[in-house]
């Protein structure tokens, strides 16, 4: 039923489009024939009219005039009752959207968070809430119902407009802005932390390849240095009782002790 009822809507507003545009291009027909015919390049409407024996010769141009003034009526007339009729169906078959509720409420909801509203009875809220959404420029064209049923919503959520006001998201927007700072900084030390330690490893490491190398060169030099010291121990020992040609007594060469 609802969808031969949404065809035969649809067939009645398209026939009255086509009506409108047709009684136009017929206004626009008469006017001009009318214009043609009074500025002489045009014929008149030939009619054989009388009445009680007496025939009128401008009959025609008569009920030309008259039939171009009704037609230019028609034409001005249709726009204002297709208007009336879109309101009157408008109205006869209205129904809430949940998008208009929503848009609604959202305004609503905004001013409640801004302090806007300062009614504490229901009675009261809702009605400064309904008064502000009716004068709101956005919400002009929603049906009272809407507006109403979002007023109704909007009163209900005010303890949550009043925790989550403005003002209280700001404060908690600028603590966290403060914190995401400070960890900010703290990430930079961090990284420069982390630059240094990466730095004293590397010299570390260089130091402990440098030592390394050091104790091999010195190792070297030791071995060097025992395998010399026979040859400088039998140069040393030059009287054949092994001597001292100076002091008489006799040299004892010991080979040095290895460094830890």
């Amino acid at each position: 039923m609802s969808a031969v009822h949404t065809v035969l809507f649809k067939s009645q507003a398209l026939f009255l489009r086509l009506t409108f545009a047709l009684i136009c291009i017929a206004a626009l027909g008469a006017v001009l024939a009318t214009a043609l015919s009074a500025a002489g390049v045009w014929p008149w409407l030939t009619l054989q009219a009388g009445l009680d024996g007496t025939y009128y010769p401008q009959a025609g141009m008569v009920a030309q005039i008259t039939l171009t003034a009704l037609v230019l009526m028609l034409a001005f007339f249709l726009p204002a009752n297709g208007r009336m009729l879109a309101l009157e169906n408008s109205h006869r078959k209205f129904t809430v959207q949940m998008e208009d509720v929503a848009r609604a409420y959202h305004t609503a909801h905004a001013g409640d968070r801004k302090g806007l509203f300062t009614a504490r009875s229901e009675f009261d809220a809702v009605k400064e809430r309904l008064a502000f959404m009716r004068n709101h420029p956005d919400l002009g064209e929603l049906e009272p119902e809407v507006l109403e049923l979002a007023a109704q919503m909007s009163q209900v959520s005010q303890d949550l407009a009043s925790t989550y006001s403005d003002a209280n998201v700001e404060r908690a927007r600028t603590f966290l802005k403060q914190r995401q700072e400070e960890l900010d900084a703290f990430q930079a030390r961090l990284e420069d932390a982390k630059m240094v330690m990466h730095e004293l490893r590397q010299w570390t490491r260089d130091v402990e390849i440098e030592e390394s190398l050091a104790k091999s060169h010195l190792g070297r030099l030791r071995e060097e240095l025992f395998e010399l010291l026979p040859e400088l121990s039998a140069q040393l020992q030059s009287p054949p009782d092994g001597t001292d040609p100076e002091t008489g007594s006799v040299v004892a060469m010991k080979p040095p002790r290895r460094a830890d």
